[in-house]
């Protein structure tokens, strides 16, 4: 008796002490952070979720979940991240350092049969798709990954070194003028710019530094101000790297591109909570024109991402860019149909431009005791653009020419600083996400001016200074209702103060503005396969200083409301659909034609359309995808004979598959097809589509990767960029108004070999 006595007191104890250990570890245990088994790095965005749904939360840029708003009732957590094995936890087994626990992730290449439809309003409806993309795709240059915006085309019509032509939804967008874009914080948009409003240059952004891309559609984002409108792209660079890295490429038309990375801080410990790396980018190519285009780039990036402290973490960048280009311009059908030029020809070949751009930036992220986070940051940007373009050849000087030259020197000064907490209001779990965004622009000797060849200036048409000030506040509040239904209500104000002194007209001039936008969210999750969304917002797209100081601030910030329906499914095992039906409308616009120095008015618009993406894995790492977006875009207060919104698209399509294996081959074979577009308003004149086919195919080890790209497998002769112009070419004896287009890159094929160390 006196043995069984003993043996139920050592249970007892036992019992006793591990409840003991599970209620310290439910007390004490603030959360968990989820990093990479090999290299240690954090895994931000691993999603955690108890059984029971009552809680889920998000890992940050740390790779921290916390705990903050766990039950104590619960000790099983699921973590799922796309490409990573799932995991499930126990909490009772954590071991605890600091009232925080590491649970190490195993990569894997991603499987659509682990994807469950998990996004709430919190995370955005497109992150998944979004996440598949990034981890299934080959990544070979920042354009390419603007174009994993689903819908969303890109064209470059001015040598490669000039922001590129953007469509999406229905807009011509230019470039940039209603499409916000970001790269960790900082805006890539150019308010009042020497070539045109929203200009935004992606080209200092590494593609090998691009760690993810966020997006989403439409004007419904407490956080986007200016010029989201049709959406926005938000790139998001690495906080580390997983090793040292040299790629080299060579290819066609002498195409050379050299690409470092390098660790400047050595990896320790069982988590990296800091690093520090260098990376720099050097290219240079002739180009396929027949008149060399030179297109030189140099980009270099500095970077510190590190915990300061067990609340902080601190992230600096550095960044430098700089670049030079000749350009072949936009040439006249008629030019190429008589043999005077050639498809690859051109009218005025000292077109080009050079351009640079520095950026420095400092950001804190403070964990709040009670549970909140407060994210501040600064920036700085110095910009420096000149372009010489001839659209018109000789129809305003037929003795010179029609050159201009756009010039600008550019400093940004700026202030991101956000609040977000989540807490129970009663039985109702919501959060509370508020910031305060400050941007000035101060620019100076913004230029048009008449040249010829480069070197002779003809005239001054617009010379002046620029000081712009935009300041945005914004609270938006997310209540979770049930397990299912999410909704959110925000309200954002934005307050402009724009100044422009006019050099030539020795005058100056001023203006003040302000505009509110609400947003109303709807997001149902009906189980871990369907969710729907509704979403309605008001956004808008801020016009040139040197159009609102004309309108007294009338009308210069028109605005865009905007509706989406729709959902993403998961169809099976192996597919996932993302569809929208949509609806946008906007007011009456002032426009700025930089390359005329006039301004004309837009009118009233509304366009309405569908899109729909599609990803299916065929068989074990073979992976389908399709997007496909129809659009109705139309002028309104106009006969509907001339309505139509000249070369904006109306149907496109991108798609393909991709092979993906963590290492061995992998390739993808992908397709762009866009319809044609009308080119002018009566719908008389007509942009040609084109459909175009690009591969791609790499071998990987685990210290080397050797590939080859081929961009137009098919050698098809096609139409990049499209305009309809009026122009008068040196002997003719009256303008002539038709097509003018930039011709897209011929079989272009390049290989390159990365060594990991």
């Amino acid at each position: 008796m006196f043995h069984y006595m003993n043996k139920i007191k050592y249970f007892l104890v036992l019992c006793f002490l591990l409840a003991g250990n599970l209620a310290y570890t439910q007390n004490t245990l603030k959360g968990i952070y989820v990093v990479n088994t090999v290299s240690k790095i954090p895994v931000p965005d691993a999603f955690a979720q108890s059984e029971d749904l009552t809680f889920n939360a998000s890992a940050d840029e740390n790779g921290f979940i916390s705990f903050k708003n766990l039950p104590s009732s619960i000790n099983k957590l699921n973590i799922t991240r796309i490409g990573f094995e799932p995991k499930r936890i126990d909490l009772s087994t954590l071991i605890i350092s600091g009232n925080s626990a590491i649970v190490y992730f195993d990569n894997k290449v991603s499987s659509l049969d682990e994807v469950k439809v998990l996004a709430t309003a919190n995370n955005g409806v497109f992150k998944t798709i979004s996440d598949l993309d990034i981890h299934l795709r080959p990544i070979n240059n920042s354009q390419e990954i603007l174009r994993m915006v689903p819908g969303l085309f890109i064209g470059q019509h001015a040598g490669g070194g000039k922001a590129e032509q953007i469509f999406i939804r229905g807009f011509d967008i230019d470039h940039g003028t209603d499409i916000n874009l970001t790269v960790d914080g900082m805006p890539v948009n150019m308010v009042s710019h020497a070539h045109g409003q929203g200009y935004a240059d992606l080209h200092w952004l590494i593609p090998e530094l691009i760690d993810k891309v966020n997006f989403n559609k439409g004007p419904y984002f407490a956080n986007k101000g200016n010029f989201t409108t049709a959406g926005f792209v938000e790139f998001k660079t690495k906080d580390y790297l997983e090793n040292n890295f040299l790629k080299v490429e060579g290819g066609q038309f002498n195409t050379y591109r050299t690409i470092v990375g390098i660790n400047l801080l050595k990896p320790q410990g069982d988590r990296r909570n800091q690093s520090l790396y260098f990376a720099g980018e050097g290219s240079f190519t002739k180009g396929f024109f027949e008149s060399p285009q030179d297109f030189s780039r140099f980009n270099g990036t500095l970077k510190y991402h590190g915990s300061i402290s067990n609340n902080s973490t601190l992230t600096t960048t550095l960044t430098g860019f700089t670049s030079q280009w000749n350009a072949s311009g936009q040439i006249p059908d008629r030019a190429v149909e008589s043999g005077m030029v050639g498809f690859y020809g051109a009218i005025d070949d000292t077109e080009g431009g050079k351009t640079s751009r520095y950026n420095a930036s400092i950001e804190l992220l403070s964990n709040l005791n009670s549970g909140g986070a407060v994210r501040n940051q600064f920036f700085y940007s110095k910009y420096k653009f000149e372009l010489y373009s001839n659209f018109t050849f000789f129809k305003e000087d037929p003795i010179n020419g029609d050159q201009i030259r756009q010039r600008e020197d550019r400093n940004i000064i700026g202030y991101n600083g956000s609040y977000k907490k989540e807490f129970l209001l009663g039985n109702i779990k919501t959060e509370t996400k508020a910031g305060v965004q400050l941007r000035y622009d101060d620019v100076n000797d913004i230029e048009l001016t008449r040249t010829k060849s480069r070197t002779f200036n003809i005239n001054s048409i617009m010379l002046g200074d620029v000081n712009e000030f935009n300041a945005g506040a914004y609270w938006a509040q997310r209540f979770s209702v049930s397990k299912k239904l999410d909704i959110t209500g925000a309200l954002r104000v934005d307050y402009f103060t724009n100044k422009y002194n006019d050099q030539l007209a020795a005058e100056q001039l001023q203006s003040y503005s302000t505009i509110v936008s609400p947003k109303l969210n709807f997001n149902y999750r009906v189980n871990d396969k369907v969710q729907l969304y509704f979403y309605n917002g008001r956004g808008f797209h801020s016009n040139d200083t040197r159009v609102a100081v004309q309108q007294e601030g009338r009308k210069v910030l028109p605005p865009a409301y905007g509706t989406d329906f729709g959902g993403v499914f998961k169809i099976g095992k192996n597919l996932v659909l993302q569809s929208a039906l949509w609806y946008l409308w906007l007011d009456q616009e002032f426009i700025y034609v930089g390359d005329e120095g006039i301004v004309e008015p837009g009118g009233q618009t509304k366009r309405y359309g569908f899109d729909l993406s599609a990803r299916y894995e065929v068989i074990n790492n073979l992976f389908a995808d399709v997007d496909v977006s129809f659009a109705n875009p139309r002028a309104l207060d106009v006969p509907k004979s001339e309505s139509f919104l000249p070369l904006s698209p109306r149907f496109s399509s991108v798609g393909g598959l991709t092979y993906r294996k963590q290492y061995g081959l992998n390739g993808s074979l992908r397709y762009r097809f866009m319809d044609d577009r009308p080119a002018n308003e009566d719908n008389s004149t007509i942009a040609n589509g084109y459909f175009v086919t690009d591969a791609s195919i790499n071998y990987t080890k685990k210290r080397w990767e050797a590939g080859i790209a081929i961009q137009n497998l098919f050698d098809v002769k096609w139409k990049e960029t499209q305009f309809e112009t009026e122009s008068k070419l040196q002997n003719e004896p009256a303008p002539v108004s038709e097509i003018h287009f930039t011709p897209g890159t011929p079989f272009f094929a390049r290989v390159s070999f990365t060594v990991f160390f």
